[in-house]
């Protein structure tokens, strides 16, 4: 069974498929949730990652791990160059790290609250962007079959729980309205390393999954489900 799931804990502790970091266009790894997960995993995963830049804003690429739990890195491009970002941006990238996760194969995928507070955006936009981007993107994944959305912090923890209960709602209107047609598709998920092609149009639909699911139960240093 699918879900999205939150946990309260650092990302770089988790023993899933890959973690998403938030990136710039650079894809040095200086600040945020991007240098913990450097300092723990070790800089190889740095180097290799600016050996596949620059990227383009929404875009995202994929890294070895070091000596990280999980298998790879995916870094997400949601902010530019003066570490700033915008719902536009967010959205982007969290759909773009999906893509590619699931072009891989990937069976789990944990983000960290992308774009706040380093890249000035505040946490109710942060999780109201994302976990609609999930919830749209998740159904028609091949591979991905579980997001975890790793949160440091009580009240972080709690803004993205409250933004979960809203958007199970049937009749949630969307925080973020639009398309964010400023940059959602810049970067092609099937263009990048390890990236997987968009499916072919003519292929059959995916059978839809229910996103609000119960996700299964979880093993050492994985995610809790938390009602």
């Amino acid at each position: 069974m699918s879900g999205i799931r939150l946990w309260n804990g650092d990302i770089g502790d988790l023993e899933v498929d890959a973690i998403v970091v938030p990136a710039t266009p650079t894809l040095w790894m200086t600040a945020g949730a991007a240098a913990a997960v450097k300092q723990r995993g070790g800089h190889g995963i740095e180097f290799e990652a600016v050996s596949l830049g620059p990227q383009h804003p929404g875009g995202a690429v994929a890294t070895g791990a070091g000596t990280l739990p999980c298998r790879y890195v995916i870094h997400a491009v949601s902010l530019v160059v003066d570490r700033r970002t915008s719902a536009e941006a967010i959205d982007a990238a969290t759909r773009s790290a999906m893509r590619l996760a699931d072009g891989m194969g990937l069976r789990e995928v944990a983000f960290p609250a992308m774009g706040s507070p380093v890249g000035d955006v505040t946490l109710e936009a942060c999780a109201a962007v994302m976990l609609r981007a999930i919830r749209e993107t998740l159904p028609g994944c091949t591979s991905v079959q579980d997001v975890v959305l790793a949160l440091r912090g009580a009240r972080t923890y709690e803004v993205f729980q409250a933004e979960l209960e809203r958007q199970r709602e049937p009749d949630a209107v969307p925080v973020v309205p639009g398309a964010y047609a400023g940059l959602v598709g810049v970067m092609d998920p099937g263009a990048v390393r390890q990236g997987g092609a968009e499916p072919d149009a003519a292929a059959p639909e995916p059978a839809r999954r229910d996103p609000w699911s119960p996700a299964p139960a979880p093993g050492a240093h994985r995610p809790e489900h938390r009602p």
